[in-house]
């Protein structure tokens, strides 16, 4: 009798499967990564500048005082957060630390200004960290008497950028994916499936959560002060650095979690040690509601330094946004790490239940629907408005956020439908379910054991027919495992729902170091740089008149040179309706920017020839939409104003 070879591996088709799948995830975390890029510039900070004492772009008749900077929420400071630089890049002001100006809900910090300066433009370079930990910094000018050269070179990147900066984002984002697989894959054994606590693989999974969470949170404690200064990675390691970081609310926010994860270890340590190897049922009862006790208040209090030192901590309700803010990323390590842990109890342990997978997508559901209601409150929080929606760029983070969760939830629903199979199908019943699959096996061991029986006296033989033995029965157990079609349908439906979590958790991480939409809109309404586009370069107007006596029709031609803030000369041609030079008694010219309540600010034009005046020294403050008005007056009594809008910048 020819005996056939038992054959252990999938079948081509079952291999390719995985690979078919492999291959639509990637593409799925391609198109989202492709989405930030496009989306998402650099990481701005949640604090803007709303305004500055001289404003960008100003021109000042006398040197100021001092200099003055105007923020839309608080801000931390210190020495050398405001420089004030001269035309030769040479410090104008003290050098002092900034003084706190603020005043009921205005955030305010100002410098002192050397005396004496002489004309030219001075640029105001500025650098802070916002309430809810994010760097913000940037530049402005302004000038004295009138614009000059400049030898001032600010750097390219912005606050928090560079290789700090993406070191620091890639260790963000490690710390949320170790806390959801720490948390959600610790809920999931206590809650879902207990004997877990024994699965190796499962054990493996919330370990390496708990070491991702601590070396990001240790790596983000030593870039800290590099990454809202310097920006430089030289000094990741500097002492004085790191110790001013401890005194920071993030820095304490970080710390704290440090001392959490400690905890959580010994947590960890009992849920796979005494747990996992107690047996009486009272016992076990006890400690698994003491562990779900304790783990939830760790948990709890891991998910607080996050609201401590992000969005939550600062604008509007901050007493409800942070509890919210820890219930949504509670939910969200319940749903996804979880589902990561369900994942890995699919593929790596043979002998999960039904009763666990239905346990699980219970408590998943509820996940889904808190984290629906929270999200709901922090987008309003966050955005304030319709128009932020699609018009700022958190709001666009947060569409494509919505679309994942969408796409998520979608393919939950059918992870649930094969639940429901797996739990009514034609199997074998669920206690009964380890002792069939292990009646094959032995078939299969007592085959292999049969034409080679070892010898009683040759251990090392023995030794190797067993474990020969052992691996035909783990690949016969694994071999029915896939035979189940309930089973492997709901491998790919999970595995599909962990790819999307993947890129979900990307946008997440994303869009917490994205300014909100409310802030944004907030900034852009209040700075003066959106008054309007301003133009560059000489300006010419045409603008007819009619003074309503006789000969009084004609127009006004006007060249502002050079068109911009500071001194400008202007020239006027008076022109009859035949179009040759009108000699009139008087023309009168003024400059009003009502957006600034700025204005009027006359100009006084010197005759030079027929037709044609011109004034010199006419001063522009500031860049916006001027109102330019010209009077023209033809006889002693008939005279007329004309005036129109123009960008002057």
């Amino acid at each position: 009798m020819t005996a056939t070879a038992p054959h252990f591996g999938p079948s081509p088709s079952a291999a390719r499967r995985p690979l078919a799948a492999a291959g639509l995830l990637a593409a799925l975390v391609g198109t989202v990564f492709g989405l930030l890029l496009a989306l998402a510039g650099p990481a701005s900070a949640h604090a803007a500048l709303t305004g500055s004492d001289p404003q960008d772009g100003a021109v000042v008749a006398t040197a100021p005082k001092e200099v003055t900077l105007t923020f839309s929420e608080q801000v931390a400071v210190g020495k050398g957060s405001i420089r004030v630089l001269d035309p030769d890049g040479k410090r104008a002001d003290t050098e002092a630390a900034p003084r706190d100006l603020h005043s009921g809900s205005t955030v305010k910090y100002g410098v002192l200004l050397h005396t004496g300066l002489p004309d030219g433009t001075y640029t105001v370079a500025w650098q802070a960290v916002s309430a809810d930990s994010h760097p913000v910094s940037g530049a402005f000018t302004f000038s004295i008497g009138a614009p000059s050269k400049t030898s001032v070179a600010l750097p390219d990147n912005e606050a928090g950028g560079g290789l700090v900066g993406t070191l620091y984002g890639i260790a963000r984002y490690a710390a949320y994916a170790g806390f959801i697989v720490l948390a959600g894959g610790a809920a999931f054994v206590l809650a879902c499936w207990q004997r877990g606590a024994g699965a190796r693989p499962l054990q493996r999974l919330v370990v390496r959560g708990w070491m991702t969470l601590t070396a990001a949170t240790l790596a983000m404690l030593l870039l800290r002060s590099s990454y809202t200064g310097s920006g430089k990675l030289g000094d990741v390691f500097d002492l004085d650095g790191l110790k001013a970081v401890l005194d920071t609310k993030p820095g304490a926010a970080l710390v704290s979690r440090l001392l959490l994860l400690g905890a959580s270890a010994l947590f960890v340590a009992v849920l796979f040690g005494a747990y996992a190897k107690r047996e009486d049922a009272r016992e076990k009862k006890d400690l698994t509601f003491g562990l779900s006790l304790g783990g939830a208040v760790i948990a709890a209090g891991i998910a607080g330094t996050w609201a401590l030192a992000e969005h939550a901590s600062t604008g509007i309700q901050p007493g409800i946004a942070m509890p919210v803010d820890v219930l949504h990323l509670l939910a969200v390590a319940t749903w996804l790490g979880g589902l990561a842990a369900l994942l890995v109890a699919l593929y790596r342990t043979p002998d999960i239940t039904s009763d666990a997978v239905r346990r699980f997508s219970r408590i998943a559901f509820v996940s889904v629907v808190v984290v629906a209601a929270t999200g709901i409150y922090q987008s309003w929080r966050q955005l304030g408005s319709w128009s932020a929606l699609t018009g700022t760029g958190y709001g666009q983070l947060l569409l494509v956020k919505v679309g994942l969760v969408a796409v998520l939830v979608g393919v939950a629903w059918t992870s649930r439908r094969w639940t429901g199979r797996l739990a009514t199908g034609a199997g074998v019943p669920e206690e009964t379910a380890t002792e069939a699959e292990a009646e094959p096996a032995a078939d299969v061991v007592a085959t292999a054991e049969t034409p080679q029986a070892a010898p009683s006296d040759d251990p090392e033989r023995a030794a190797q027919l067993a474990r020969q033995q052992a691996a035909v029965a783990t690949a016969e157990k694994k071999r029915i495992r896939d035979a189940d079609p309930e089973r492997s349908g709901l491998r790919r439906s999970v595995l599909a729902e962990v790819g999307v979590a993947v890129a979900l958790l990307a946008v997440t991480t994303v869009l917490t170091s994205t300014e909100p939409g409310r802030t944004e809109e907030e900034a852009r309404a209040s700075s003066p740089a959106t008054a309007a586009p301003v133009a560059s370069g000489p300006l010419n107007l045409t603008l007819p008149f009619d003074t309503g006596g006789k000969n009084g029709k004609g127009t006004v031609r006007m060249d502002l040179d050079p068109g911009r803030t500071g001194a400008n000369v202007v020239h006027l041609w008076i022109d009859g309706i035949d179009g040759k030079a009108m000699d009139v008694p008087e023309v009168k010219l003024a400059f009003t920017l009502k957006a600034k309540d700025i204005g009027p600010l006359p100009a006084v034009p010197v005759r030079l020839t027929e037709g044609h005046w011109t004034s010199t020294g006419v001063q522009i403050p500031i860049p916006g939409n001027w109102n330019v008005a010209v009077t023209v007056r033809t006889s002693d009594i008939d005279q007329t104003t004309v005036d129109k809008n123009v960008k002057i910048g």
